[in-house]
């Protein structure tokens, strides 16, 4: 047979083929499906949202990346004292991404007017003292930069001392010898001189110093992606950095080192920069795993 001849063969069978290829349907694109989003918490300002998602979805807050969801997929968003109306939260997965705009419901603030207290601790002047404070401010930047890779916080807190009486709730405008100052960010709880002090929750300990000028014995705890809280004013402390603790562990003792005017513990509640009302926690839970 000729080459001519047998290309002529050969072509009809390529064209039915092509013919037949044309004629089937098209399969139906494939989409991946977005991660769940689940969110349960007080919408309000200094309040938070849990989480839960896809195990180590990427969390975002007003389209910025706040790091990761845990193994579990949970996770925990904290609204600002001062935080807008809306927030929208997304989580992402290499299949997609979904998101929820969450409305953050406003807050009244008491105003807190506090007189009599020694200038160098409203307005200090010495720049020895200045420098001294510049560098605690430094340290304790770091401890509150912590961002431990753990989900402590899905079981909420307990209240860190027992039979104390609150004497300053959180948000407070504060007017300190007659003049204003940042608001007060934590929630006083009075009590004498050396009652026990106790972690709410579990964690691990990101500071932990006595004798600092504003503050007195402070201790930080890391309780996972970033929501840290703070143990102010205390008169002796029983942890070091790097500890890690337990719900209900003996931390500390209460005091009035610092700038107090009593025995009391200031404790405060801090995610990403972001003040919290640490009193909102307490009994708090993350929903379950989806």
């Amino acid at each position: 047979m000729a080459d001519s001849e047998r290309t002529s063969l050969i072509r009809p069978s390529r064209r039915l083929l092509l013919l037949a290829a044309a004629a089937a349907p098209l399969a139906a694109p494939a989409y991946a499906a977005p991660p769940s989003l689940l969110l349960t918490g007080p919408y309000v300002q200094g309040g938070f949202a849990f989480g839960r998602t896809a195990p180590r979805a990427t969390i975002l807050v007003d389209g910025v990346v706040e790091g990761a969801a845990s193994a579990d997929g949970a996770f925990f968003v904290g609204f600002d004292r001062d935080s807008p109306s809306r927030v929208t939260i997304a989580v992402r997965t290499p299949e997609g991404e979904a998101s929820h705009v969450q409305s953050v419901a406003p807050r009244s603030f008491d105003i807190q007017r506090i007189d009599g207290l020694p200038p160098d601790q409203v307005t200090p002047q010495d720049p020895a003292l200045l420098a001294r404070i510049a560098a605690e401010a430094e340290r304790k930047a770091a401890g509150f930069a912590s961002r431990l890779d753990r989900e402590d916080f899905v079981a909420g807190f307990i209240l860190p001392v027992e039979g104390a009486r609150i004497t300053t709730r959180f948000g407070g405008q504060r007017i300190l010898n007659g003049q204003p100052k940042t608001p007060h960010y934590g929630v006083d709880l009075a009590a004498p001189v050396g009652t026990p002090v106790r972690a709410p929750a579990d964690g691990v300990v990101a500071f932990a110093e006595t004798g600092l000028h504003f503050d007195g014995g402070l201790i930080l705890i890391d309780h996972g992606q970033g929501l840290i809280s703070a143990y102010l004013h205390l008169s002796r402390i029983d942890v070091a950095r790097g500890e890690q603790v337990r719900r209900g562990q003996l931390i500390g003792a209460v005091g009035q080192e610092g700038r107090a005017t009593g025995p009391h513990l200031c404790w405060r509640l801090k995610w990403h920069g972001r003040n919290l009302d640490p009193l909102l926690m307490v009994g708090a839970e993350a929903p379950a795993k989806l």
